[in-house]
């Protein structure tokens, strides 16, 4: 799908506040209030808009402790992989999970409330896991840039 002017600004308004409505919208664009809607509706029928999401702080759950685990298979099989991504996506902790290249298969970023926590991650849910070869885990000491929009 082609993006004009229109469409990247409406874009970009909608990823910093997704709750702003057609109105405030349409004010900022200078448009009509329908030319807008039917703008929008068109960037969710063609999969450019996906969802709207709310961003959680994650101090305030008690899911503050963030680990990156970078996961290593012991083979490379189609059911190794196929198995291990079914598993990963029904970890509740895991929240991100990217097949990489390099020396390790996979990246997870892990959300807990602590240490002890992030233990009995690693001990009953993702060491549970058949084919891991082998884990490494960094622990984010300051989140420096968090963003979810993307520049269009």
């Amino acid at each position: 799908m082609n993006l004009d002017a229109i469409d990247k600004k409406i874009l970009a308004y909608l990823q910093r506040d997704s709750k702003q409505t057609n109105k405030e919208l349409s004010n900022k664009l200078d448009m009509s209030i329908t030319a807008v809607y039917e703008r929008i509706k068109k960037l969710e029928n063609n999969g450019v808009i996906d969802k709207y999401v709310a961003l959680i702080d994650h101090e305030k759950i008690e899911k503050a402790f963030v680990a990156f685990c970078h996961i290593k298979l012991v083979q490379h099989s189609q059911e190794y992989v196929t198995k291990f991504e079914r598993e990963v996506k029904k970890i509740e902790e895991i929240v991100e999970c990217y097949h990489i290249s390099g020396d390790y298969d996979y990246l997870l970023k892990v959300h807990v409330k602590d240490m002890e926590a992030f233990r009995e991650f690693m001990v009953n849910k993702l060491t549970t896991i058949n084919h891991i070869g082998s884990t490494h885990s960094m622990f984010m000491i300051n989140e420096v840039k968090h963003t979810t929009a993307i520049t269009i």
